[in-house]
């Protein structure tokens, strides 16, 4: 029987680079799929696979060439991708990849563009809950899936450390998150959206803007300034998976990653939840 068609790649190979200039950073993350196609059909009919480049080999290359090519636009950096595949093997006769972006807008805090806080382009959505009964009723506000990041000025450190714990004190990594805030209100806001809008101001201000200790920490500061600067807030409450992304470890290459490569990934991932209010 003929071998018609046959390719073979990596899948969803995510990638972020980090460009780093002081304090100023610029994020260009990336979802990418690599597939080949040449002399690999003996892999297929005779289970040969000597001509074969292991798909991890594919993904080492995206990440090597991520670290080699830090401020490259997508387009630029894709075609870098397959030049290293065309080059380094000549059994490959075609290289196809295809890339979705994650855009990250860089976040003004009081009209000033900040160095190292970011929203996701196309960000969540606006929330509003009621519960009405006879004798009243509770009205709620809040964001789903509003995914936020800073770059540096957070850490994790202190927490237990026994024969379970594999993960080292940081007190410089990337802190994402696709946030669920919810806010109730003890008195009605002269309008509605601008003071939602507000709220979201505060929250993504203490966040870019102080050194975080945890997840834990940063909510906690964020729900206490929203319930300090608007007084018609009754709580909030928060759920805030985190969104990791690690440093991809580059030795084996011969080459150091200095914060500049890692490996976005949520599954498995932390949920911290907590509820702030107002003292009775």
């Amino acid at each position: 029987m003929p071998l018609i068609t046959a390719r073979y790649g990596k899948e969803r190979v995510r990638v972020m680079r980090l460009a780093r200039d002081g304090a100023h950073h610029v994020p260009r993350e990336l979802t990418l799929s690599v597939m080949l196609t040449g002399d690999f059909d003996a892999a297929w009919t005779d289970g040969d696979n000597r001509a074969c480049i292991a798909t991890d080999s594919v993904k080492n290359i995206v990440n090597v060439t991520a670290a080699q090519n830090p401020t490259l636009d997508a387009e630029a950096f894709v075609t870098a991708v397959a030049r290293v595949l065309i080059e380094s093997y000549p059994q490959v006769a075609s290289v196809s990849i295809e890339a979705e972006e994650t855009r990250w807008l860089r976040h003004a805090v009081e009209g000033v563009a900040h160095d190292h806080t970011f929203t996701r382009d196309g960000n969540g959505f606006g929330y509003v809950g009621l519960v009405a009964e006879r004798t009243g009723s509770t009205l709620r506000s809040g964001l789903r899936d509003f995914t936020f990041m800073k770059t540096t000025q957070s850490g994790w450190t202190g927490f237990v450390d026994d024969r379970y714990r594999t993960l080292p004190d940081t007190t410089d990594r990337i802190a994402a998150t696709s946030m669920d805030a919810t806010w109730s209100w003890s008195t009605k806001p002269a309008e509605y959206g601008i003071v939602n809008a507000r709220i979201l101001a505060i929250l993504l201000r203490v966040f870019g803007t102080t050194y975080s200790r945890g997840v834990q920490d940063s909510m906690y500061r964020m729900g206490e300034a929203a319930l300090a600067e608007v007084p018609e807030l009754a709580e909030i409450a928060f759920i805030m998976p985190n969104r990791h992304y690690l440093p991809i470890d580059l030795r084996p290459f011969g080459l150091d990653n200095e914060g500049a490569v890692f490996q976005p990934t949520d599954e498995p991932c932390g949920r911290i939840e907590a509820t702030i209010g107002r003292r009775n």
